[in-house]
């Protein structure tokens, strides 16, 4: 009995002993006795998104680079700290935006039409390549007839889409809200996810809402679908709008890494006000505009932006309205249009003494979804910045500051994107 039972455990012995040295050889840092972390199958090298430049963390004085002429007291000077970002080097355009919106349209009539498929796990998801047919008279045309004006509302007979059928869901998620109250393991994370609902199509009608005894027809007819103005600045959005852009640019993203087996990115969003800033001086402190300073023409007497010079000259800077993006000189960010053409929103919101309490690191002052009835009106603000085609040359300096009511549409106020940069420096990935 004695020695059956030493044979056996030398049998046991030897299976434990062949089984701990296959794991050891299966990870050699085990096998080394030291700690040298997770593995993982793929190094982080950066990205380049496309239509972005790389903006270096940095310290500016942020605010007024002039006298204050209109003594707001909204411009206070004080050094910031600003991490470091991407920015789009332009105002996204009306066929940039146009992609957002075909895609809004095409995931609803894909929806309603039932195209979905489903993988090896029994996950379902819209199938893309399902060719929506959208000729009168089609199967497909007729099952998505809601989604256009019917009946009283068209307009010579034209097929033209309803915006209060082109929705685009999103969720956000709360993390300063949540930060508060972190230790509390009571209260759900659903709690601080919200789900948004908003229409995507831009406001054609702000072309004529916006001035008084003054014919824009054309523009609201033609500016957003009419391929003369693909490369113009899109117009006539709301934040809510951009900041679904935002959203869905995201998803759009990360979709894409997720089938190459990628890593996700840090999500597309508005710029803060703060990073529009200092993204816009290009990196020369103190001066008034993205070019430098102090004047608003070159050594020639041309133009440097698209705005209103003199007393409403509009066609001297060579445009009448908004022009085509990148159509003047570059700052030394790579930045075009960081003066005039459009105004861009931002994501902070606007108070006159915004600066005295902001932090040094960072700073913003994020706009809550809104408006609140609760609230008072000077709560949904949201921080312009930049001027527009309809501006003077007061608005087009780097520390002018403006507002904008956050449900607003205006012919003058655009957008581009900006992502926060994942690391210390681009040069970490130079080789």
């Amino acid at each position: 009995m004695y020695k059956r039972n030493n044979s056996r455990n030398l049998i046991l012995a030897l299976v434990a002993f062949v089984f701990v040295t296959a794991f050891y050889s299966c990870s050699s840092n085990v096998m080394e006795g030291q700690l040298t972390g997770v593995e993982r199958d793929q190094e982080w090298n950066g990205i380049n998104p496309f239509g972005m430049s790389y903006i270096p963390s940095g310290t500016f004085m942020m605010g007024q680079s002039d006298q204050d002429i209109n003594f707001t007291l909204t411009q206070q000077n004080r050094s910031v700290s600003v991490q470091g970002f991407y920015m789009d080097n332009t105002e996204i355009t009306n066929s940039e935006y146009r992609q957002f919106s075909n895609w809004v349209r095409d995931s609803i009539a894909l929806t309603a039409l039932d195209q979905f498929i489903e993988d090896e796990s029994g996950n379902t998801s819209l199938d893309w390549d399902y060719p929506i047919d959208w000729m009168d008279g089609s199967e497909d045309a007729d099952a998505l007839q809601d989604l256009f004006y019917q009946g009283d509302d068209m307009l010579f007979g034209k097929k033209e889409l309803n915006p209060e059928k082109i929705k685009y869901k999103y969720r956000k998620f709360d993390m300063k809200a949540q930060s508060s109250t972190r230790f509390d393991r009571s209260v759900p994370r659903s709690q601080y996810i919200t789900e948004y609902e908003t229409e995507i199509l831009p406001d054609n009608l702000c072309w004529v809402a916006d001035f008084s005894y003054s014919y824009n027809e054309p523009m609201a007819r033609q500016y957003f679908d009419h391929p003369a103005f693909d490369d113009y600045p899109v117009v006539g959005v709301t934040w809510h709008q951009a900041e679904g852009f935002c959203a869905w640019r995201t998803l759009l993203w990360n979709s894409q890494a997720a089938m190459m087996e990628e890593q996700e990115v840090e999500n597309f969003r508005l710029p803060t006000e703060q990073e529009w800033e200092y993204a816009a001086r290009g990196g020369l402190n103190g001066a008034p505009y993205p070019w430098g300073g102090p004047y608003i023409r070159n050594r020639q007497g041309c133009l440097l932006a698209n705005f209103k010079p003199g007393r409403g000259n509009y066609p001297e800077d060579g445009g009448y309205y908004t022009v085509k993006v990148a159509s003047y000189h570059p700052n030394d960010y790579g930045l075009y249009d960081m003066s005039g053409n459009v105004s861009e929103w931002t994501s902070t919101a606007y108070f006159e003494e915004g600066y005295r309490f902001n932090h040094d690191m960072n700073s913003e002052i994020p706009y809550k979804f809104g408006p609140n009835p609760d609230v008072d009106i000077t709560q949904t603000r949201v921080s312009i910045r930049g001027g527009s085609w309809k501006d003077i040359g007061y608005y087009l300096q780097t520390g002018t500051r403006h507002w904008e009511y956050a449900d607003t549409s205006k012919s003058y106020i655009g957008f581009r994107c900006a992502l926060t940069f994942l690391g210390r420096s681009m040069s970490d990935f130079s080789n």
